[in-house]
């Protein structure tokens, strides 16, 4: 840790500073969480629309320089405000758009309507990660007038389709979006009063593979036992994918060993849901297994549905694999791996297609140097206690994409959500009391880069 910049009542003082910016912060959240900007297409667009023309009215009011811009896809917001001569630059990273909200059964009170219970704010959208935007806003309203350093914030509108006009953005608008740090507000901590900072995260390959062994469906009867159905080839090609004990079979893919974090069975079986007397697979540490070594899963079957089968040997039939992959894991030398080892398995000579459906890198964070130095101690400053090392088993794209496009950045992967935020599911919430502390540390990491020696 580098000699502190700030004093021990400077840093009292943007904690009171942003503790009183609270309400407002809320209330700008809760606006933005009842607007449903769904970026899948199916759902109507002009609410992602809104919601971009929403975070610049945000941004413009905070006196940034704010423009919309649209590179093929959803609207992204740029917002600039420059700081002291001689300073060094950040640029804030959120998204707008959100998950669909899924079966409104599910859900305890309306997805797009936000509600308190139990000190969480309930909403699609509260956590993921309208809550990363309005961290942002509430580190700038901490430094109004007197910004220690020169904002970019870029909040884009199609994460959760992924980012497919990301690049062309990093392309037109890169030198806009350069910074010395760049902190990408779209992870999340260790635990309710454990701040982290997210070093890895997982790749990504998502396969369709389809088996056919017939040119058209025939009585099971009159021919089973001699010619062999597609739905049972694929059922065994897809039981290769793994050993007895749950480990991935692909030959050739990287690993490695995550941090020695205290991650317990029982919290495993807590946080996932995993049912009585079903036991967990794979072998090495538990966070290793879900941060560095790669799993495959079957996310998808196309074959006829148990409500409408009738006695035939079905002719063909898909499934679609998605595969995680090891952080420093290169996704085309991945995906030809899987495929080797699918075609290397499939059954009775059954025909085999495999297309790559998406796919996308992981990150891994060479975390040292003055700016994680920095944003470690705003952390401790904001939660009282030092931050740990996390990795991510999920993927998150843009992160490689922003490392790739300025490798000479400090990148800070960071985020509001806790093991119960539940994004992407029924009932996402957010901490109330971890999200002041999250708007704290950024409004404290702004001070401390602003105060290091030029």
């Amino acid at each position: 840790m580098t000699d502190d910049v700030l004093t021990r009542d400077q840093i009292t003082a943007i904690k009171e500073r942003v503790t009183g910016l609270m309400p407002q912060v809320r209330a700008d959240l809760e606006a933005l969480t009842r607007i449903p900007s769904v970026s899948l297409d199916s759902f109507d667009q002009q609410h992602v629309e809104d919601s971009a023309n929403a975070v610049a009215h945000l941004l413009r009011a905070e006196g940034l320089d704010v423009e919309i811009v649209r590179e093929g896809g959803r609207p992204a917001v740029i917002g600039h405000l420059a700081g002291p001569e001689g300073s060094p630059t950040v640029t804030l990273y959120a998204h707008h758009d959100v998950q669909p909200p899924g079966d409104a059964v599910d859900w305890d009170s309306p997805p797009f309507e936000p509600t308190e219970r139990d000190g969480r704010l309930y909403g699609r959208g509260a956590a993921d990660d309208k809550a990363g935007v309005m961290a942002h806003v509430a580190a700038l309203r901490a430094h109004h007038g007197a910004l220690p350093v020169g904002v970019t914030i870029f909040v884009e509108g199609e994460e959760e389709i992924g980012s497919e006009s990301l690049l062309t953005i990093l392309e037109t608008h890169g030198e806009r979006l350069r910074a010395d740090a760049i902190v990408l507000a779209d992870s999340g901590n260790w635990d309710i009063g454990e701040p982290a900072l997210t070093t890895t995260l997982r790749g990504m390959i998502r396969v369709i593979a389809t088996v056919s062994t017939l040119d058209h469906g025939i009585h099971s009867g009159m021919f089973g036992g001699a010619v062999p159905d597609a739905v049972t080839v694929l059922v065994r090609l897809l039981a290769t994918l793994h050993d007895e004990d749950g480990n991935v079979t692909v030959q050739g893919l990287k690993s490695g060993q995550a941090s020695d974090l205290d991650y317990s069975e029982e919290r495993l079986r807590a946080e996932s849901g995993l049912l009585d007397g079903v036991s967990v697979i794979g072998s090495d540490s538990l966070l290793t297994r879900m941060w560095n070594k790669p799993s495959i899963t079957t996310i998808g079957i196309n074959a006829p549905s148990v409500e409408t089968a009738s006695n035939t040997l079905v002719p063909t039939a898909s499934a679609k694999v998605s595969m995680r992959i090891a952080p420093d894991e290169d996704p085309s030398e991945a995906y030809a791996l899987l495929t080797t080892h699918l075609h290397q398995h499939v059954a009775w000579g059954a025909r085999l297609e495999v297309t790559l459906d998406d796919e996308g890198p992981g990150f891994a964070a060479d975390a040292d140097g003055p700016v994680y130095d920095q944003a470690r101690a705003a952390f401790a400053d904001a939660w009282g206690v030092e931050p740990v090392d996390i990795g991510v088993g999920g993927s998150i794209p843009f992160v490689a994409r922003f490392a790739e496009k300025f490798p000479d950045a400090g990148i800070l992967v960071t985020g509001v959500e806790d093991p119960d935020a539940r994004a992407h599911g029924a009932n996402e919430s957010l901490h109330l009391g971890e999200f002041e502390k999250v708007c704290q540390a950024e409004a404290l990491l702004l001070a401390r880069l602003g105060a290091m020696p030029r």
